[in-house]
């Protein structure tokens, strides 16, 4: 199959996606509104499922977006439309402009500054199309599938999912603004299946990226999802005790998620977050550091601007364990009094500080206690920050997996937790647009039997 993209149009989509974003804003401009902005959009993609063996699916995608916002003074409306030709575009221009007549004004609202706009707009190597036809995505996916079932052991296969994608975007807004962006991301993955009637056991594994040269070897894929599958043949329960939890780094990034989920502007002006308040404060220990690194080439959350145009720049979070900034889009800074700090969106590439040792050495410091490789259910409460989920994973003694766990829950306080951080582990996953390893937490209330 050929990795190499052939000649595609997806700078004349953009051109096209550019125009129609300049024609609206102006026409939105006639028809009364003191500012707008134009999100515009073409995703366009293929996925192939195969299980034991067989197609199960084969989809292709091509979808179209496009939103209008308009403010009328301060007061605001938005309409959207997936079919592009004049009409559509006209409707929504009428919608929006009728709904912001008729809204009550909101002294936050409004574009983002006008000199916070991007101006520079470096390559980040985000543009790798994977020229992969059906035939070729089905016998990658048989590939991946019998990597896995060829290991003794694996009874059966939920099956293996071959994705490629191209996404392409413009963003423009009245104060002459306009970006474009294109990026790709692909991936491959396969779930399986051990052991019999109620001693089976699932698990899976996957690999994503912007380019398909990158992927491990397919067969790898699989052989990792079964070897993951087997260890948790023979889970047992455990007793309810407090015992240090290693998170493992897939699972560790949702922990992020909630200190993120915290620190945005949303449930910063609404006052629903445990963290209300603490810009400047410590929260985490003294050696830990977050920064956001929007320009890394190729990454997964890489931008130049945000999703309003403002620039995106690196910058800290989190220095010495004290939070430096918030998480905010225009309309939530000028809630808070505060700048936008180019997070209209989401965050764009978070890297942890790691420390020095591998997934073994992090086994090591954690001794005796539990292993989380997986996390279900939505316990976490953003507003007083109690963290309660179901977890399945390995009791560790010594330093040493010795055997797997489920039906477990997990309790604590996200406070606690980030305070009683011990470790973060150099077995970074980077199969996310949140870079981070292991994450060991000083003490957790486990409970099972």
């Amino acid at each position: 199959m050929s990795l190499v993209s052939t000649a595609d149009s997806s700078q004349q989509d953009l051109d096209r996606l550019a125009t129609l974003a300049e024609d609206t804003i102006r026409r939105a401009r006639a028809a009364g509104a003191s500012q707008a902005e134009v999100s515009a959009s073409i995703d366009t993609g293929l996925s192939v499922n195969v299980r034991l063996g067989e197609v199960e699916t084969v989809e292709h995608t091509r979808d179209r977006g496009f939103s209008l916002t308009v403010y009328f003074g301060q007061r605001k409306g938005s309409a959207s439309t997936a079919d592009l030709n004049p009409d559509s575009i006209q409707a929504t221009i009428e919608q929006a402009c009728a709904i912001a007549r008729f809204t009550e004004e909101d002294p936050a609202a409004g574009l983002a500054d006008a000199d916070r706009m991007a101006t520079s707009f470096p390559d980040l190597d985000l543009w790798h199309p994977w020229d992969l036809d059906v035939d070729q995505a089905i016998a990658l996916g048989q590939a991946i599938e019998d990597g896995g079932r060829e290991v003794a052991g694996i009874t059966n296969s939920d099956g293996s999912s071959v994705n490629t994608g191209r996404s392409l975007s413009v963003y423009a807004n009245s104060h002459g603004f306009l970006g474009r962006e294109r990026g790709t991301r692909h991936s491959l993955s396969v779930a399986l299946i051990a052991g019999e009637d109620d001693a089976m056991q699932r698990d899976y594994w996957y690999d994503s990226g912007r380019r398909a040269q990158d992927f491990m070897d397919p067969a790898e894929i699989g052989r990792k999802a079964a070897e993951r599958t087997l260890s948790r043949l023979n889970a047992r329960r455990l007793g309810t005790r407090q015992s240090p939890v290693l998170f493992a780094p897939e699972v560790a990034r949702g922990l992020l998620g909630h200190l993120l989920g915290a620190i945005s502007g949303g449930s910063l002006y609404r006052r629903s977050s445990f963290l209300v308040d603490h810009a400047g404060k410590q929260i985490l220990p003294s050696w830990f550091r977050l920064d956001e690194k929007p320009l890394i080439p190729r990454g997964l959350g890489s931008s130049v601007f945000d999703a309003e145009g403002v620039a995106t720049v690196e910058s800290p979070l989190v220095v010495d364990g004290v939070l430096q900034r918030y998480i905010l889009g225009s309309y939530s800074a000028r809630k808070l009094g505060l700048q936008s700090t180019g997070n209209a969106g989401g965050v764009h590439n978070l890297v942890v500080k790691t420390g020095d040792d591998d997934f073994a050495g992090m086994l090591r410091q954690l001794g005796t206690g539990l292993l989380v490789t997986e996390v279900m259910g939505q316990g976490v409460s953003i507003v007083t920050g109690d963290y309660s989920r179901g977890a399945s994973g390995f009791w560790v003694e010594n330093g040493e997996i010795a055997y797997p766990v489920e039906e477990i829950t997990i309790a604590a306080n996200l406070r606690d937790m980030y305070a009683g951080l011990a470790a973060v582990g150099a077995d970074v996953d980077r199969r996310s647009h949140v870079l981070t390893g292991s994450w060991l937490i000083e003490k957790m209330t486990i409970a099972g039997e």
